[in-house]
């Protein structure tokens, strides 16, 4: 087999492997869609709010860093409530994935006539461990104002 089927498919696993879905199972009934950006995250159920969706999703599978593994969850799940016309989510928890990784190691050898070979190949996993949230899609009637109020903390913002 040459090589460049073999780097096609490489690069197909390595562009699957970022993705990130979002299961969604719907509770309530949905909304014309929003903005992502205009989706608040809650840690704390606000005052008044309707529930939209159940939400699950985790970070992809070559987010480096914890922050950027919490950015990507907290960024999935902005996006697909946002699709559901959700203008909050509540947070419910957050976990690690735990993958491990590993370090593997052939040999190999063979011989025709009087000739021998020997081979060694050496593998080696590197993707680090997934971060997975749970959340719920709420749809905020009275939305509390974005600027912070004396005694509150502020709001984590999204990343680019």
């Amino acid at each position: 087999m040459s090589p460049r089927p073999l780097l096609s498919v490489a690069a197909m696993v390595l562009a699957l492997g970022g993705c990130a879905s979002t299961s969604t199972v719907m509770i309530g009934p949905a909304y014309p869609p929003i903005a992502a950006e205009q989706v608040r995250i809650y840690y704390q159920p606000p005052p008044r709010y309707r529930e939209v969706a159940l939400l699950e999703t985790h970070s992809g599978s070559f987010t480096y860093g914890e922050q950027n593994k919490m950015n990507s969850v907290l960024n999935n799940l902005r996006t697909q409530a946002a699709k559901l016309g959700a203008n909050g989510v509540l947070l419910q928890g957050t976990e690690n994935g735990y993958g491990g990784s590993g370090v593997g190691v052939g040999v190999g050898g063979g011989s025709y006539g009087s000739h021998s070979s020997v081979g060694v190949g050496v593998g080696v996993d590197l993707s680090p461990t997934q971060k997975y949230a749970r959340a719920v899609a709420i749809y905020v009637a009275d939305p509390p104002a974005t600027e912070a109020t004396p005694g509150s903390l502020p709001q984590p913002q999204p990343h680019p």
